[in-house]
């Protein structure tokens, strides 16, 4: 039996490739560490730009206080060909009132479960990417993504 063979990828190309993975997946993956163990959890982004992710979290989740102890993350993207996008970088709380209230509005889920911008027990990461890298199904060779 011979081994599936990816297509090839032109190297232009790859930054729309990622893309169109993270576009293709609604519950990304995100890795934490919790002392000297890696914990992994579905999320939902509450906004994506480029390769900069937000996610919401509630303080009283356990990850609040490991992204407290250890701010590096991943976020891992698969897509319905497995092709896959990860995206390490620092989850940082976001500050800005103006962005917080502009995901506050476009995320209904949020404000019907959280009544309130203002909710204590609201916290939103920002996942800025320190590494981006896309692999193709079977290719078992990571590409990297420009993002700056």
């Amino acid at each position: 039996m011979t081994r599936p063979q990816p297509e090839s990828i032109d190297p232009s190309q790859i930054r729309s490739l990622a893309r169109a993975v993270i576009e293709a997946d609604r519950f990304p993956y995100l890795a934490s560490i919790d002392g000297d163990r890696p914990r992994l959890r579905p999320v939902s982004p509450v906004r994506t730009v480029d390769f900069t992710v937000h996610v919401a979290n509630l303080r009283s989740y356990h990850k609040t206080q490991e992204i407290a102890n250890n701010p590096n993350v991943e976020l891992c993207y698969l897509d319905e060909n497995h092709d896959q996008v990860r995206i390490s970088g620092l989850a940082k709380i976001e500050t800005n009132r103006d962005l917080l209230q502009e995901i506050w509005d476009s995320n209904p889920l949020l404000r019907n479960y959280l009544g309130s911008l203002d909710n204590p027990d609201l916290i939103v990461y920002r996942i800025e990417p320190v590494q981006v890298r896309f692999m193709r199904e079977w290719a078992l060779e990571y590409h990297e993504v420009p993002f700056d």
